[in-house]
């Protein structure tokens, strides 16, 4: 990403989209949108989708769409503002709810939906159940079917490339649709 370096009594005089700085030479008033350095402590998942924010780009619709492609290697596509902002993998169930509960945590949006695909539903449910025990707000679920979503890709299956483009394929297919409600309003 190309970025311009400037000294703090410059940022006034600055022509660009963004600015970077931190808390103590960030000026009052600013006409530029500015991010502060604690958003570094973030995932780069959810900087990019703060950065989308702030430079307001009148992206399409407010939705964050996370696609799961469950099985031995989970795939992980998601979409914020109708971008893809990550594509990923993991072996680990806990480890990608983690995550998940990171992403949906840190960006706002007015819909949050996540969709699963249907071609192992035990991995499906236990993620379900995870993201319902941890998360403590309200999503959408969509189970979807995932027939037709693994191309075949040379190398077979080169650093999990066949379940991340599943996961994206996932992202943009409909299903059936369910409000998680989180326990603590339940009970």
């Amino acid at each position: 990403m190309p970025f311009d370096s400037i000294l703090p009594d410059e940022i006034l005089k600055y022509s660009g989209n963004l600015i970077l700085t931190t808390r103590k030479e960030s000026p009052k008033k600013c006409e530029i949108p500015i991010l502060c350095e604690d958003i570094l402590e973030y995932h780069p998942t959810v900087l990019r989708g703060l950065m989308m924010q702030k430079l307001d780009l009148n992206y399409e619709e407010e939705f964050l769409i996370l696609g799961i492609d469950p099985g031995q290697r989970i795939g992980l596509s998601i979409f914020y503002y109708g971008k893809e902002i990550e594509n990923s993998f993991y072996s680990s169930t806990e480890k990608l709810v983690f995550h998940i509960i990171g992403i949906l945590s840190g960006l706002r949006a007015k819909r949050k939906i996540v969709k699963i695909g249907n071609g192992h539903m035990k991995i499906a449910k236990q993620i379900v159940s995870m993201l319902n025990l941890n998360f403590c707000s309200s999503f959408e679920i969509e189970f979807v079917d995932e027939r037709k979503t693994s191309l075949k890709i040379k190398n077979f299956n080169q650093r999990g490339k066949r379940d991340m483009l599943s996961a994206k394929y996932i992202s943009q297919r409909n299903g059936h649709r369910y409000s998680i409600l989180p326990l603590s309003i339940v009970g």
